[in-house]
Parts: C-alpha cells; sequence; structure tokens
C-alpha cells in the first residue's frame, strides 16, 4: 500500500511538473499574441497597467471579473474619447497590473487602490463606469471614498450577494489557496483553451461574440495562472462586504447611471439592477431590450449615452463650485 502510495504521489508530481510547464510556455504565447498596450504607474507597490485617450473631462472604467481594460477599449472607449479623457484600467491582478501575495482582493481594498490610482494620475473627481464586478467596485469607491469621484455609470453591475456562482464562472469557486494556486499554474491554461469558446459563449449570451474578442478584446489574458487566481480570490471574498454596501446604498446622493442587459445570463437585471434602483433615492435603471451582460461591446451606443446623460448632470454642479468659489473666498 505505502509503494502505491508512492507511486501515485510521484505520478502527481510529474504530471505537475509537466503542466506547470506547459501552462507557462501557453502563457508566453498568450502575452505574445495580446501584449499590453498601455502605460504603467505604481500604485501603493502594485503597478497598474491603465490606457489613456481622448480629452475632456476625465472617466476612469473598470472592467470585471477575468476581463482587462481591453473588454472595455474594444468598442466603448472609442465612442468616447472625443468628449472625455478615457483613462480604462486594469484591476490589480487582472490583464498587466500586478498583486502581490498578501495585497488584499475584497471590494473595499479595491475601492481603496482605484481611489490611490485616481489620486496618483492627479484626477479631480473623475467620472467613473464600472461593469459587472468593477460596477460593485465602483459603488465601494463612492460609499468609501466619494471625494474621489463625480458619478457613476454602472453597467450590469453585480450589486447585491449572490449564493450561487454563474455558470460560466463556476470553475472559480476553489476555496483554499493553495489548490486555488495549483489548478491555476497547471490545469487552468490548457482547459481554458480547450473551452475558451463555451465561456466567451457564456459571457455574451444570447448576443454572438466577436470573432475577435480573445485578442483584441483581450479574452485570452483571463485564461493566465496569475489572472485566474486572482479572479478565484476575489470571487471567494465578494460577499463578504456587499451585506454592509446594501444597506449603505440609500446614501448615495451622487449621480449614478444603470443600465442592464433584459437579457443578461450572468446577473439577472431584477435581482441586482432593479434591487438597486429600489435603494438608491431617484435612481432609474435603463433596459436594453434582446441584450446580455457585455453591454460595452454589444450595445456601445446605449452605454455612452448614459456616460453622456450622468456627464451633463454632473457638469452643473462642478460649474456651480467654480462660480461660487470667488464669492465664499471674498467673504471669509
Amino acid at each position: 500500500m505505502a509503494v502505491q502510495w508512492l507511486i501515485a504521489a510521484g505520478v502527481l508530481v510529474g504530471a505537475s511538473v509537466v503542466f506547470w510547464g506547459l501552462s507557462a510556455w501557453m502563457t508566453r504565447r498568450i502575452e505574445a499574441a495580446v501584449p499590453g498596450n498601455g502605460r504603467f504607474v505604481e500604485v501603493d507597490g502594485e503597478r497598474f497597467h491603465y490606457y489613456e485617450e481622448g480629452k475632456g473631462p476625465p472617466l476612469v472604467m473598470i472592467h470585471g471579473l477575468m476581463g482587462s481594460s481591453r473588454n472595455l477599449t474594444y468598442a466603448l472607449s472609442g465612442q468616447l474619447r472625443e468628449h472625455f479623457r478615457v483613462i480604462t484600467l486594469d484591476r490589480p491582478g487582472s490583464g498587466y497590473s500586478t498583486r502581490h501575495a498578501g495585497t488584499p482582493a475584497d471590494l473595499p481594498a479595491q475601492a481603496r487602490q482605484i481611489a490611490a490610482f485616481i489620486q496618483t494620475l492627479g484626477l479631480e473627481k473623475p467620472l467613473v463606469l464600472g461593469h459587472s464586478l468593477g460596477g460593485a467596485i465602483a459603488l465601494a469607491l463612492a460609499l468609501d471614498h466619494p471625494h474621489a469621484v463625480s458619478g457613476l455609470i454602472l453597467v450590469a453591475p453585480l450589486t447585491h450577494p449572490q449564493r450561487l456562482l454563474p455558470l460560466v464562472f463556476l470553475s472559480l469557486a476553489v476555496r483554499p489557496a493553495w489548490l486555488r494556486r495549483w489548478l491555476s499554474h497547471t490545469l487552468t491554461v490548457p482547459i481554458g483553451l480547450l473551452t475558451k469558446g463555451s465561456v466567451v459563449k457564456g459571457v455574451f449570451a444570447p448576443d454572438a461574440a466577436p470573432a475577435d474578442f480573445a485578442t483584441r478584446g483581450g479574452g485570452l489574458l483571463g485564461m493566465r495562472p496569475d489572472n485566474f487566481y486572482a479572479a478565484s480570490t476575489e470571487i471567494n471574498q465578494v460577499n463578504d462586504h456587499l451585506p454592509d454596501m446594501v444597506k449603505r446604498y440609500p446614501q448615495l446622493t451622487l449621480p449614478i447611471g444603470l443600465i442592464y442587459g433584459a437579457r443578461d445570463k450572468v446577473l439577472d437585471f431584477q435581482k441586482h439592477g432593479q434591487a438597486l434602483a429600489s435603494k438608491v433615492p431617484g435612481l432609474k435603471l435603463q433596459l436594453v431590450e434582446g441584450r446580455g451582460h457585455m453591454l460595452p461591446i454589444t450595445a456601445t451606443e446605449r452605454v455612452a449615452a448614459v456616460v453622456e446623460q450622468i456627464a451633463k448632470r454632473v457638469r452643473p454642479a462642478q460649474s456651480a463650485t467654480v462660480l461660487h468659489a470667488p464669492f465664499a473666498l471674498a467673504n471669509k
């Protein structure tokens, strides 16, 4: 029996080494096909990768789970760069941004990191757009760092605790950190490449995914070991702070735009969209009929219109602040 166990252990170790090496080789191939295309800045010990284009009021865009900045620059930033300075970032642990061991991945921590990113770039209360999990982080940013943001655009956001993972992200439900690390460096890339078609189809459903989403849209980047590990860590912690955030939603007073696909298969628009609108005074949910979860790509013009709507609501308030500031100073 002891010999059999030793043989089994040896086979496991040998297979792990083979798959580890295969994953490292495939990762290099992915990064050659989808290289970093933006700038880097160090924020609190982490290296942020971001892409900047356009001129005008600043707009920071935050992608969702297993995504990258390319999800949002694929089509959406092109609609917005004529009127905004669009800054699309890779969240820590995603795309080409780092998340070192020991750096927290929960919602308040990510909001804190993005607030520091905004400060490092010298942005003055930008608009913030968050898609999917990025929407939850945008909400945490507005709740915990209200000085850092002037308005929110929430695109198919996660807003409430969810007991069950969406089927398309079920592979991320790995709780022990050691097992998560082992899987990410051995099986994630080979299995991911074999199943990427069904995963992308599930994220976009019922819409058709663009043929070049894996490369130009950054889809391949999420299959790399470190990105898988980061996403799995996030999904295992995402419910820790959402209940407290839900209680605080009525405190939100800044301009917010909320848009959802009526046929979203990843996050239900009633449980997350309507539920948020019912708690934030004056917030209205905009539904895009027939569309799914990836609205930044499949309903670009509708999302861009929501950004413009919120920008118009923010600008009068900013103009009033500027106009009244000299008067206030003169009367001190």
